[in-house]
């Protein structure tokens, strides 16, 4: 029974690796979150739309998990209120939209 349950056990460590950081977090209410509060401060940082803080060339992110924790830390930065599902969603649709990292 010990081989079973060690197999299961270390079967599932790997799992989080291939899951996204955010989960199954929907990108759709993350537009509109992002477009609610990210929108204003990016346009006074850049210009024009604001998307350049995602596709200018030497931004700083890399990863999925980057990109999570650059929302959360843009929440605390600007006191957004979001819950940590909220911060999932924007950071779900920022990959979506413009990141599109696998990893």
């Amino acid at each position: 029974m010990k081989p079973i349950i060690a197999l299961l056990a270390s079967s599932l460590i790997t799992l989080p690796a291939f899951a996204e950081p955010w989960g199954n977090a929907d990108p759709k209410p993350g537009k509109e979150h992002h477009d609610k509060a990210c929108v204003a401060c990016h346009v006074r940082l850049y210009g024009g739309d604001g998307s350049k803080m995602y596709t200018r060339e030497a931004r700083l992110l890399s990863t999925q998990l980057d990109v999570l924790q650059r929302v959360a830390t843009c929440n605390s930065q600007i006191r957004g209120g979001w819950f940590p599902e909220e911060e999932a969603e924007v950071a779900a649709y920022l990959n979506q939209q413009y990141y599109h990292f696998k990893e």
